[in-house]
């Protein structure tokens, strides 16, 4: 094929063409098993705890609900980036192939994804805090009403927020060599109204929701230790140790969302500030992909926690596998193998009801599902 540079007419447009240039093919392969991994298992465990949580009655709880908005976010973040990431690994560096549209959708729905993870991170925090630490209003402010109108709430906020990237961002052309037409998903600020808005954006989606939930963690933790006390009551000893259960998972995932995000939150202010002060940003490929790779994980990592550290989430997981494994092996026996997976699940759900029940005297753990 002929280049349109050969012709002397042309030469003056392309004296400003780029090479092209290509990541490694050790980095193609570290970057696709690792983020292909985190995807596939992001993607599996987030849409199981959507679905345990609707299918199991006893688990139809406030902080359950934070989870379940937390997932979708997740799965938000997971469906919209990972795919994209790994799809640039194999193109010429820092190039869009999905047009317009696609660019203004990406950033978009990243962002709404991203945002409001954070903010049903505070939420479920704020919600705990008042049932452990304030336990007369939690029956009037920790009920499943109220934590749908604040997830409903949260969304809202988030999609009227990220919505003015639907208009701020275009695919910018690139000049380069053997590549006509392509370009990169960029933002039409200016260099200072951009770092205007990503320091508000860092202030309101990590820093202050970090430090919000450090002091409650803390206020809550003291409300356990001084509550903690000897007792010969099993019932009590029982709210006491499912209290810190959900306590102690929660504060993990709060501490994991600021460990998996530093790395490439702090290589994004380093850089911003580099560029207002005219240095060289750090721009280390190994390292920016260990950094994006970290936000895949925690957008991964949550249902593996409930798993580890609940319980009730651990139980449910199993028992909806189970079920949905002899199932398939036995939708060809006839109406027996049904009637024994349908007596299997009310059985289930009849002991998580009847423990449930059990619990409801204590305002403190009532609805905590765990």
């Amino acid at each position: 094929m002929t280049n349109s540079c050969d012709y002397p007419l042309n030469r003056t447009d392309c004296e400003d063409l780029v090479e092209p240039e290509f990541y490694s093919y050790k980095y193609r392969v570290v970057g696709t098993i690792f983020q292909g991994a985190i995807f596939l298992s992001g993607v599996f465990g987030n849409v199981l705890v959507i679905i345990v949580v609707k299918r199991t009655q006893s688990m139809h709880t406030p902080t359950n609900y934070y989870l379940v908005s937390l997932a979708v976010a997740d799965l938000t973040v997971l469906v919209y980036s990972v795919p994209v990431a790994i799809s640039g690994l194999f193109l010429v560096s820092d190039t869009w192939i999905l047009g317009d549209f696609g660019c203004k959708l990406f950033i978009f729905l990243q962002n709404l994804g991203i945002n409001s993870s954070s903010l049903n991170l505070m939420a479920f925090t704020v919600e705990r805090y008042i049932a452990i630490c304030h336990p007369m209003m939690a029956y009037k402010m920790c009920t499943i009403n109220r934590a749908k109108k604040i997830i409903f709430g949260v969304w809202i906020f988030s999609i009227v927020y990220c919505s003015p990237w639907l208009v701020l961002t275009w695919t910018r052309p690139l000049n380069i060599r053997g590549y006509p037409g392509v370009g990169r998903c960029d933002f039409k600020l200016s260099r200072e109204k951009y770092l205007l808005v990503f320091f508000a954006d860092i202030m309101m989606f990590y820093v202050i929701p970090l430090i919000v939930s450090s002091i409650l963690y803390v206020l809550m933790g003291r409300t356990l230790l001084n509550t903690h006390r000897p007792s010969n009551s099993e019932h009590r000893k029982s709210s006491s140790s499912s209290r810190a259960q959900v306590v102690k998972m929660l504060a993990v995932i709060v501490a994991l969302f600021a460990t998996l995000w530093l790395p490439y939150r702090g290589m994004l202010v380093y850089n911003s500030v580099a560029s207002l002060l005219n240095k060289q940003k750090f721009m280390d490929l190994w390292f920016l992909l260990f950094a994006k790779t970290c936000v895949f994980i925690n957008s991964a990592i949550n249902p593996i926690l409930y798993n580890v550290m609940s319980s009730k989430f651990r139980a449910a997981f199993r028992e909806f596998l189970i079920c949905s494994t002899r199932s398939s092996r036995n939708s060809g026996q006839g109406g027996s193998s049904s009637t024994f997976n349908l007596s299997t699940i009310r059985s289930f759900r009849s002991s998580q009801n009847s423990a449930a029940i059990k619990r409801t005297d204590d305002p403190q753990i009532k609805d905590l599902g765990f």
